[in-house]
């Protein structure tokens, strides 16, 4: 597998230096770009390859909006990552409508963060267990008081791609999967592909909403 090329945005150069550290010797990730000023990054992305940017908002605002639908439209091979301390459901949707893929809490872990780094370079958007938890809460309430088939698709999954469904759609990372299938990092994210494939699904929020809707996991 050819390296995932990563930069990293921040307007603070110890938050820059303190991600690239995380990342630092880690498998088939490499960062490329580390940036503090906002102005080089439209820049630096044109003479380096880059497949993920990790945007680092601390607080949103237009020119961080305008940035990340500028890079979208410009540069779609990019997949942005943003990490904000900032969680709430306006910021969250309004950076997923500029073109964001991806949108990590304050309390994400280094897990989380690498997670997420494969699923946007394989092609799915991605939101940490607490920000999912906030796009599924209206869609919950409406589970609640109906009464919803089961999706046909469900029984194109196989037993063990059912069973990773179940912890997944209960907010377990990939690492927490495969120690307790006692299976390898990688086997878990090959089957969550084959499963988001297979229900015709995008999204971690989709997924768990489709997991709610089927009984895969409970309310």
């Amino acid at each position: 597998m050819n390296k995932i090329c990563v930069a990293i945005l921040d307007e603070h150069q110890i938050m820059v230096e303190g991600i690239g550290e995380l990342l630092r010797n880690v498998e088939d990730i490499e960062v490329t770009l580390k940036l503090s000023d906002k102005k080089e990054l439209v820049d630096g992305i044109k003479k380096s390859i880059i497949h993920i940017l990790i945007f680092n908002i601390h607080n949103l605002n237009s020119e961080d909006l305008n940035l990340i639908q500028k890079i979208s439209n410009e540069t779609p091979q990019i997949k942005i990552l943003v990490l904000s301390v900032i969680s709430d459901e306006e910021v969250i949707f309004k950076t997923v409508k500029a073109g964001a893929k991806g949108f990590l809490a304050k309390d994400t872990t280094k897990n989380e963060l690498i997670e997420a780094i494969y699923s946007l370079r394989n092609g799915y958007d991605y939101f940490s267990s607490s920000i999912t938890n906030i796009l599924v809460n209206q869609y919950i309430n409406i589970i609640k008081s109906n009464n919803p088939l089961q999706n046909k698709n469900l029984y194109n999954l196989s037993s063990r791609e059912l069973e990773i469904l179940k912890f997944w759609g209960s907010s377990y990372t990939n690492k927490e999967i495969a120690d307790k299938l006692f299976i390898s990092i990688r086997t878990v994210e090959s089957h969550k592909n084959h499963i988001m494939q297979k229900l015709n699904l995008k999204t971690t929020v989709d997924l768990v909403k489709f997991a709610l809707k089927n009984n895969i996991i409970q309310i």
